[in-house]
């Protein structure tokens, strides 16, 4: 046990629920003024000083000075991303009603229910309507709750240059799901997700953050992506 990280120090921070809405409200790797989070939290300024400067010395949070300002940020992309994979757990028990988990919670900045990395593939809004556009489509099919590639999935998506054979060296992770916590429902990991973040960063479609999980997606990349699959329905035009 003495090589096992200690992680008990950061949830002890995450565990208070005004803190973890400060964190919460900075997910998108914005700063954002002390009074703002404050307000935010339903904390006086005083307090919510004294919880920010907790996390700044726990290394969860950033203080950048502008002027008699103060400014906090995520200290990483690292801990948004550790933050946002507990608020995937909370989305995805059954035990606990759809919401609830979140309700608390300030809302998340759209930007970030939209379009975000979510480990190496697409996670967001966007990603939860490419999943079902797949399963529509007949390129994926769900059996006993998991998810696998068709024929006519593995002829089509060898079309776009992504071959399901070389993805099945990874076996089970070949292709998965995440639950989505923008919607409360899944969307497409596995390697494959990361295939298909893969070309649509080459296509021009999504367009990565240097700081953030954001992915910023243009008018004509969310048009394709809004059509990707579409032509499966369709026969070959020959």
């Amino acid at each position: 046990m003495e090589h096992a990280p200690s992680i008990s120090h950061i949830a002890m921070l995450l565990a208070d629920p005004k803190r973890s809405a400060m964190i919460w409200a900075l997910i998108d790797g914005s700063a954002r003024a002390s009074e703002d989070l404050a307000k935010l939290a339903g904390l006086t300024p005083s307090s919510a000083s004294a919880h920010l400067a907790r996390l700044a010395a726990g290394g969860l949070l950033k203080l950048e000075s502008r002027g008699r300002k103060r400014f906090f940020k995520l200290a990483t992309p690292q801990v948004g991303t550790a933050v946002e994979a507990l608020a995937s757990v909370c989305a995805g028990r059954d035990d606990i009603p759809q919401g609830l988990a979140l309700a608390s919670l300030p809302p998340a900045p759209p930007s970030m229910r939209k379009a975000r990395l979510c480990h190496d593939h697409l996670g967001g809004e966007l990603a939860v309507e490419l999943l079902q556009r797949l399963l529509e489509a007949a390129w994926l099919e769900q059996r006993d709750h998991r998810l696998e590639v068709t024929r006519k999935g593995v002829e089509q998506l060898a079309r776009k240059g992504i071959y399901i054979q070389a993805l099945a060296r990874h076996q089970d992770q070949a292709v998965g799901s995440c639950c989505d916590w923008s919607t409360n429902r899944p969307h497409l990991g596995g390697a494959l997700g990361a295939s298909l973040l893969r070309l649509f960063l080459q296509s021009g479609w999504l367009r990565m953050s240097d700081e953030t999980r954001l992915l910023q997606v243009n008018q004509a990349g969310l048009r394709a992506m809004r059509n990707f699959a579409c032509e499966a329905v369709l026969p070959d035009v020959i």
